[in-house]
């Protein structure tokens, strides 16, 4: 299995060799230049892709499920623009999940009481969701899932089970600092890419070639223009007799614990 660990025993592995076999033989210095090269990328995309488990295992969808079932999760809000996704959700009877930002719950209390109301879950996704996030250590990383999940526990009254890094950026940080708060991080497998660009029809076909059984969207409830995008997607799933589900009930496993 491809993981932090071990990448990173058998690289230490291969510098040891090359320095034992330098004792003997003149190694060129750019053979180590070209093993820290690869160790260096291979953390750099086992750590970029949150579906690679390379630092936590991460559950990014439900690959035995046969039937068209997925599920809708939502990043970075609560915003102006979710009581328009709420008011969609609503208008064709599903439930999403909400990955939320402390400081955004905190900015918009009424809103994130609203979603817990209406039936939705709520998730963990930091409190300021900063650029910085991958390079905090693990007490601090810590810190701020927990001054999140505190903001959210006055709407929920459950504690937070679930979590979603950051731009979906996992490091040994954050494996330690998940050992001590005890999340669960879901992922996704079905990626909008709304947040990077505003082309209704680039992300509304994006999504729908990538539709499958199991699998876990994820939009923003933080533009206009994701709005839109949603309810051209609601349209097509409802067309395409596709059942939307929640986290809960896709991947068997619970978001809050009393």
């Amino acid at each position: 299995m491809i993981t932090h660990k071990n990448i990173s025993l058998f690289f230490i592995f291969l510098l040891l060799l090359l320095l034992l076999l330098n004792l003997y033989f003149a190694i060129n210095f750019w053979w180590f230049v070209v093993v820290v090269s690869v160790w260096f990328l291979f953390n750099l995309v086992g750590s970029s892709l949150i579906s690679s488990n390379y630092h936590v295992k991460a559950f990014c969808n439900n690959p035995l499920e046969t039937e068209k079932k997925i599920a809708i999760t939502f990043d970075d809000g609560p915003s102006v623009f979710t009581l328009e996704v709420l008011a969609l959700l609503k208008k064709y009877d599903i439930k999403a999940t909400f990955f939320c930002i402390g400081k955004n719950v905190e900015a918009h209390p009424e809103i994130i009481q609203q979603i817990v109301d209406e039936g939705h879950l709520v998730g963990n996704h930091s409190y300021n969701h900063s650029p910085f996030f991958d390079f905090y250590n693990a007490k601090k990383i810590s810190e701020e899932i927990q001054k999140t999940d505190a903001v959210l526990e006055k709407h929920t009254s459950k504690k937070i089970n679930f979590f979603r890094p950051p731009y979906g950026v996992t490091t040994p940080s954050i494996r330690r600092a998940l050992k001590i708060t005890k999340h669960k991080v879901i992922g996704w497998n079905i990626r909008s890419l709304d947040g990077g660009t505003k082309n209704q029809n680039l992300i509304f076909n994006r999504l729908i070639k990538r539709v499958c059984p199991g699998g876990i969207v994820l939009l923003h409830d933080t533009a206009s223009h994701s709005v839109l995008v949603l309810e051209q997607f609601l349209q097509f799933l409802q067309q395409n007799n596709y059942k939307v589900i929640s986290i809960e009930e896709l991947l068997n496993l619970k978001a809050y614990e009393n």
